[in-house]
């Protein structure tokens, strides 16, 4: 089923006499890829921080769901259903794969856990984290230490972590960056299957990626929306290419 699961009006975020988000709106659906594009600067990262509750608005309002979050921490975000990547990878370099997906499995546990319990006495948790480890791809790395996997691989961890939280909502700010074509076809591939449960929101530069991926597109430029549509709708969109695609698109 399709239907708006998040959703932002009118956010602005200023920073002294600067708008680095100024009067954004937005709705992410169950089913689709949301992208958000634009030039370095346009205010898409700040968008997520927004979004995530990383940071406050100075204006606006943003729903998850049918509750107002507006003004949450991000904590309480989270564990309502909105689960997010940031641009540098985030994980537990020393732990296993397996380690770091139970760890954010075991965050959504309904009290706190018995640290002298043996953590395969969780059954709950684990099977969340094996159900978010086969998704991303990663069973065949679950003994492996996060610090000794790939870049491409550490990235889909991320992913897998986010996943064991349980989200109805993922923001991911440029899950493709630093990777090369093989593992770029595999983050691609998983953003695929995990639109069919969720509704995802992705900021990535990789403009391949995004026409192949998204559903639909915002472009932002110095902090506002120039534009919002369909993929074919925003190659066509002159202000878009001026701003941003350049002819090649």
């Amino acid at each position: 089923m399709n239907d708006v699961v998040f959703s932002a009006s009118h956010l602005t975020k200023r920073f002294g006499g600067l708008a680095a988000v100024n009067d954004v709106s937005i709705d992410l659906w169950r089913g689709r890829i949301h992208a958000v594009i634009g030039p370095n600067g346009a205010g898409k990262s700040t968008l997520a921080h927004l979004l995530s509750g990383d940071l406050a608005p100075t204006a606006g309002t943003i729903r998850l769901g049918q509750t107002d979050i507006t003004g949450w921490t991000p904590e309480r975000i989270s564990r309502h259903g909105l689960g997010r990547s940031y641009q540098k990878t985030n994980i537990f370099l020393p732990f296993t794969v397996w380690e770091n997906v139970r760890l954010a499995a075991q965050s959504r546990a309904p009290h706190a856990t018995r640290w002298l319990r043996p953590a395969t006495a969780f059954a709950d948790t684990n099977t969340r984290a094996e159900r978010a480890l086969e998704l991303a791809g990663l069973t065949h790395r679950r003994d492996m230490a996060a610090g000794a996997i790939s870049h491409g691989e550490q990235r889909q961890l991320e992913v897998a972590m986010t996943l064991a939280t349980e989200p109805q909502v993922i923001l991911l700010d440029e899950p493709l960056a630093g990777m090369g074509t093989v593992e770029a076809e595999r983050m691609v591939d998983l953003l695929q299957r995990l639109k069919a449960d969720h509704a995802v929101m992705l900021v990535e530069h990789d403009m391949d990626a995004v026409f192949a991926l998204a559903d639909r597109l915002t472009v932002m430029v110095n902090g506002q929306v120039i534009a919002s549509g369909t993929p074919e709708g925003i190659r066509a969109d002159a202000n878009v290419q001026a701003a941003y695609l350049g002819e090649e698109h």
